[in-house]
């Protein structure tokens, strides 16, 4: 079972992320990056899957600088108080939540001893990009129907890691169109596109599609097999 840690930014700030370790040695280590709805009971499951796959997972509360302790559900009041937090943290002055993602990695990559890798989903999902692009010591970036990856602004950005992206073909946020034009901007990255809504990979969201969240598993799993250990 994981537990809570304090992470600590280059600017001083002081932050909690939920730490999942692996019975033995690491195989390497992943940095799980979280949707709208916070660290909640979802997010440190997932990183509870990475653990039992031989990684060191670390998931930061990328809410911090704006609210502490977010533990969201998935109803329409919980949506709309998520919505808002990602707002907020999206308008603080560059680099934003940046600095605590890096921190989350530097982390990983001391406590794993190896390689880490990013795998993010929904807002998660966009900065896990955004990581993919910026951020040092990263090895793999996987982010999951990212909202707001293929913004013209997003595409523009340039990867310094292989990146896996997930999306799903019913997605409401993110248009077909728009995965077109991202997969056609970045040939070097693996675009799957599932019979799927947005939030496909979450089994407490009524879109949850089970046989497209256990292929895109396999596809991140064989993924960070490959570029991080």
């Amino acid at each position: 079972m994981g537990q809570w840690v304090d992470l600590t930014s280059d600017d001083g700030f002081i932050f909690p992320a939920w730490l999942a370790r692996t019975d033995g040695a690491p195989r390497g280590a992943v940095v799980v990056l979280q949707e709208i709805f916070g660290v909640n009971s979802h997010i440190r499951a997932v990183a509870e899957r990475f653990a039992a796959r031989g990684y060191l997972a670390v998931a930061p509360s990328t809410f911090a600088r704006v609210q502490a302790a977010v533990d969201l559900g998935y109803g329409e009041a919980d949506r709309k108080t998520g919505m808002a937090l990602k707002a907020a943290v999206e308008g603080l002055p560059a680099p934003g939540v940046m600095p605590d993602i890096q921190a989350a990695i530097d982390y990983a990559a001391r406590l794993g001893g190896r390689k880490v890798g990013v795998v993010g989903y929904c807002w998660g999902g966009l900065l896990a990009w955004r990581a993919a692009c910026l951020a040092d010591g990263l090895s793999a970036a996987v982010p999951y129907y990212g909202g707001g990856i293929t913004t013209a602004t997003e595409v523009a950005r340039r990867p310094r890691v292989p990146v896996l992206a997930h999306f799903g073909e019913r997605d409401h946020w993110i248009t077909q169109d728009g995965v077109r034009a991202f997969a056609q901007a970045h040939p070097e990255v693996q675009v799957h596109v599932y019979p799927a809504d947005h939030g496909f990979n979450c089994d407490q969201r009524d879109s949850y599609d089970q046989a497209s969240a256990l292929n895109a598993r396999e596809r991140t799993m064989a993924f960070l097999a490959r570029h991080v250990g």
